[in-house]
């Protein structure tokens, strides 16, 4: 997984053995009707010249979510954004040089309010569309499918899609970007009936400019 070396690294001692503590992030970002993820080139070895998640190894004396938005900045210039936890890795084998264990997150941004550089060990960083991911370092293409998992799961149960889509939104731009995320064609009229069963939309009375018909705007609750 995103096993960061360099000047993030923090180690722990258990009984005489190392062990590396490391936070990954899954950034989403959702730009022109199409879910992306932002991927950084990694400069140095092991596994240089390939596309990760972000991520690196916890600071002393900071929380996990700390570390990552520490983490966050110092390679891609992106500062404080929401994130959910998914999961830890620990197999032993998942790095090459020493053992990592990371702990995983994901966050949903709109990649428009978030201009990412490349920093540190980086060497580029760029936003890919799901369907045109490479193939990743260390074992993030898991870490990838088990964030995009999990966020599908959050996305069946609630109305979770952080800065996904604006702060006033049609209907049709939320059925859009649920079957983005979900990777199927959701019927209009149940969509629609489930999402205002819900009771987490609150309707503007505002109409949709430069759209035929001028369909309402919503915004959460």
């Amino acid at each position: 997984m995103q096993t960061k070396m360099g000047p993030l690294d923090t180690a722990v001692s258990i009984d005489s053995y190392e062990c590396t503590i490391a936070v990954e992030c899954c950034v989403f970002g959702f730009q022109d009707n199409v879910l992306k993820i932002l991927l950084v080139k990694r400069s140095i070895a092991p596994f240089k010249d390939y596309w990760l998640l972000p991520g690196g190894a916890i600071s002393e004396g900071k929380t996990l979510s700390e570390s990552l938005n520490q983490v966050l900045f110092s390679l891609t210039g992106i500062q404080e954004i929401p994130h959910q936890q998914v999961a830890c890795y620990g197999q032993v084998d998942r790095h090459p040089i020493k053992r990592v264990v990371s702990v995983s997150f994901y966050a949903l941004v709109k990649p428009e309010n978030h201009p990412a550089i490349p920093k540190s060990y980086i060497s580029d960083i760029k936003w890919y569309p799901l369907d045109e991911l490479p193939k990743l370092g260390f074992d993030h293409d898991l870490l990838f499918k088990d964030a995009l998992m999990k966020l599908r799961s959050n996305l069946r149960v609630n109305l979770v899609f952080g800065e996904l889509l604006p702060d006033l939104f049609t209907l049709t731009e939320l059925q859009d970007l649920y079957e983005s995320i979900l990777n199927e064609k959701l019927d209009r009229r149940n969509f629609r009936k489930k999402i205002l069963q819900m009771n987490i939309l609150e309707t503007t009375n505002q109409k949709k400019a430069g759209i035929k018909g001028g369909p309402t705007l919503y915004k959460r609750k």
